[in-house]
């Protein structure tokens, strides 16, 4: 199993590993900081450096369908590192720190709009969340202020684990609809803005909503009958 630091610290840019295995242009490492797409979150982008100082690209990061390991996915055209080889595994930093500041915003969404989330998506550029509201009138210069006002309050981040058992015993701290809190383990991780939200969550957040930055509801759209997607964008 790959550890995954960057469950215990989403601020890791680079760590040392070990090539464990090479599945097409996938490879898998003993442990890195490279986040995988789930949850609706991209996977994440960065290089692999070898030995002799080359930096092997990594164009994406997932999950390998059938036994869930870890892959870094190196881009077309480039040599692949053999098994056992040292690497050091490079974040494209810049690009990873959007996606928690995206990320964490969504929750604070969640934290603004009464409704179940039947669906998301957070990439470098821009985030949004689907709701189930079919009778809600939205207004995005509304919910843009209640944004920007929780991120003012520069409220602290933290994780926390809960039991597999307390999550069952309380399944209404899952939002999501569509998607379930990795239960990969004994435990189950937690996402806690003070004061604000309080959810289980995978993936990557920043230490203060103060690092998200002003934000834009940049879109409103009707998605069915049910379905109402709420786009949001930094002001940059």
């Amino acid at each position: 199993m790959t550890r995954l630091l960057f469950r215990e610290d989403a601020y890791t840019k680079t760590c040392n590993a070990k090539v464990t295995a090479i599945s097409d242009r996938g490879i898998a490492l003993d442990q890195t900081v490279f986040y995988a797409t789930s949850g609706g979150q991209a996977g994440d982008i960065g290089s692999l450096k070898t030995a002799s100082g080359s930096h092997i690209p990594v164009a994406t990061t997932v999950k390998d369908r059938e036994t869930g390991t870890l892959l870094h996915i190196i881009a077309d055209g480039h040599d692949l590192p053999g098994i056992g080889d040292d690497v050091e595994a490079v974040l494209d930093w810049d690009n990873r720190h959007r996606l928690m500041r995206y990320h964490t915003c969504l929750h604070l969404l969640c934290a603004t709009i009464e409704g179940d989330v039947t669906g998301g998506n957070i990439a470098a550029h821009k985030a949004r969340l689907d709701f189930n509201l079919p009778d809600a009138a939205l207004d995005k210069d509304e919910i843009t202020a209640k944004l920007n006002d929780l991120i003012a309050r520069n409220a602290d981040v933290y994780d926390g684990e809960i039991s597999i058992a307390e999550l069952k015993a309380n399944p209404e701290l899952v939002r999501t609809m569509s998607v379930q809190p990795p239960m990969d383990g004994h435990s189950i991780r937690t996402v806690t803005i003070e004061g604000i939200d309080f959810q289980p969550c995978g993936g990557t957040h920043v230490k203060n909503t103060s690092e998200i930055g002003r934000v834009t509801v940049s879109k409103i759209e009707k998605k069915g009958r049910q379905n109402r997607r709420i786009n949001i964008v930094f002001e940059e």
